[in-house]
């Protein structure tokens, strides 16, 4: 379904989250007390608390980078269509599916915001195409598919709005990932799911932006106030194994410049790892080891307690 642009009317300030009023520049604050304004950059608004935020106004008024440069050289796309990739995401198609289902068993017409969508996610593409889904994609960098910008640690949105929150590769690069958890419950309706992916075992990627990694249970215990629909592996241990490799070699070179000219090579020679994880990506043993977790959960009134959480460990040790 086309974004549908009304959704600008139901806008919250990211500051004092009263009411948005919006004009053919900006949107303003309607609390007196407030007043902040938050000007569009060719039809997307820039919804950030500068006093909450580590981005500035002014990044996305330059278009200045923020997060990575979406744009590549033409020797750097050729390069990526030559030589193999390390990452091999097993889950992603299979749980967006699943997801879809969930959401449209009781609900004709379903608001869905992704965070972190100013591109297409992995697995992704059969779920934007649903005509019964109203995706609100957002993001904190400017993107082929951003229709609003704002930092997830404070979301410009109502209470319990949304019926589905996405955060594919989100939570690793935001300075307080309980905080932005914490604003997806708030968002979400009774009972609304939330889908997230986030690594275990990855190297740093996104540069300065890069800040967590969780376990199996430190992923649980981050969506405690949600119960859990399925989580697992999303990408296995070949997959870390192919990445420490290739960080392993970069740990020996002194510039980027460098590291650009060796990721064919780190590439051609581990790339073939990532496939030994479709033999091992449910095996007990892959929870220890995973570059990465998936979680299904719907928004609970109840929190789990970390006694139970200590009963929810499925690896080997």
């Amino acid at each position: 379904m086309p974004f549908n642009k009304d959704i600008f009317k139901d806008l919250l300030c990211p500051n004092c989250f009263s009411r948005l009023i919006e004009t053919h520049i900006n949107f303003k604050c309607h609390n007196q007390s407030c007043l902040k304004e938050f000007p569009l950059v060719d039809g997307i608004p820039i919804l950030i608390d500068e006093s909450k935020s580590i981005f500035n106004i002014s990044d996305f008024l330059n278009k200045r980078t923020t997060t990575f440069q979406l744009k590549e050289s033409k020797t750097e796309n050729l390069i990526k269509k030559i030589i193999p990739s390390i990452s091999n995401n097993l889950k992603a198609k299979s749980n967006y599916s699943r997801l879809l289902s969930l959401l449209l068993k009781n609900v004709e017409q379903v608001k869905v915001l992704v965070i972190g969508g100013s591109i297409i996610g992995e697995g992704m593409e059969d779920f934007i195409n649903e005509p019964n889904l109203s995706l609100v994609e957002s993001d904190v960098s400017f993107g082929p598919r951003t229709k609003i910008i704002f930092d997830a640690h404070s979301i410009p949105f109502p209470n319990e709005y949304f019926d589905c929150v996405i955060l594919q590769a989100v939570l690793e690069h935001v300075v307080d990932p309980y905080q932005c958890v914490k604003e997806v419950h708030r968002v979400l309706k009774n009972e609304g799911l939330v889908y997230a992916e986030t690594p275990f075992i990855q190297q740093v990627h996104m540069g300065k932006f890069d800040f967590h990694r969780f376990t199996q249970l430190g992923h649980r215990r981050l969506f405690r106030e949600f119960s859990e629909v399925d989580s697992g592996a999303v990408c296995g241990s070949g997959m870390a194994l192919a990445w420490t490799y290739s960080y392993f070699i970069f740990s020996f070179l002194k510039s980027r410049r460098v590291k650009k000219l060796f990721i064919p090579f780190t590439r051609f020679t581990s790339f073939f790892w990532k496939y030994f994880d479709h033999m091992t990506i449910n095996n007990p043993g892959t929870i220890d080891s995973a570059s990465g977790f998936y979680f299904i959960g719907k928004k609970s009134d109840t929190v789990l307690e970390d006694r139970e959480l200590l009963k929810q460990y499925r690896g080997l040790f």
